[in-house]
């Protein structure tokens, strides 16, 4: 190889082009979404997997996507645009009529995403400890919510389930046995960042 074609060779592969490419995401959530520092750990995660992301988050305690909608704080973040994806996220919703809202919901906020260029995404959360036997029908909920836009299902829910099947011991759940403890929320993270990226994160 020449001496200018080495030279070319070293400038491209320190060329920004090289580098992965940084995506942005909205997350519009709870405290389960902010819980331990989610957003902060699909970045290091995402960086970690060689497809950053960067996380801007709209949350407030106790919201379900209706409150959102009414509240306007994620409507306006939505219609900034600049997003890649934009993952929603409510409680549990294992009863019937919360499915129903949670369905209705993430058709009104889909439709205000396409119109930001950007995809939605469903963060499947977990039933509190003494309401695990509902798991499957949390996961139902979020399963029809993804379905009904065409959106991208994030299944944490189904993950933190089979990880505590495994291994009963495993300490998810934080001390109100309902919001995550530090390594629930690491769980989370990397089921977050290999879907929206397709990546693996390193272990």
């Amino acid at each position: 190889m020449s001496f200018a074609s080495l030279v070319v060779a070293v400038l491209i592969a320190l060329s920004p082009v090289a580098q992965a490419v940084e995506r942005r995401v909205l997350f519009i959530g709870n405290s389960l979404t902010v819980a331990n520092g989610l957003p902060q750990l699909v970045e290091q995660f995402s960086a970690a997997a060689g497809a950053p992301l960067k996380a801007t988050v709209v949350a407030f305690p106790d919201f379900s996507l209706g409150d959102h909608w009414e509240r306007g704080d994620a409507l306006r973040a939505i219609r900034r645009g600049g997003w890649d994806a934009v993952v929603l996220q409510q409680g549990p919703s294992s009863l019937p009529e919360s499915r129903v809202s949670l369905i209705a919901d993430t058709r009104r906020f889909d439709a205000e995403i396409r119109k930001a260029g950007a995809r939605t995404a469903l963060f499947m959360v977990w039933p509190p400890r003494a309401r695990a036997r509902f798991a499957p029908d949390v996961s139902k909920s979020y399963a029809d919510a993804a379905a009904a836009v065409g959106g991208l299902l994030l299944p944490v829910g189904d993950v933190w389930r089979a990880a505590l099947s495994a291994d009963a011991s495993l300490a998810l759940y934080g001390p109100d046995d309902f919001h995550p403890s530090p390594l629930g929320s690491r769980l989370a993270a990397r089921v977050i960042v290999e879907g929206l990226t397709g990546k693996t994160v390193p272990r």
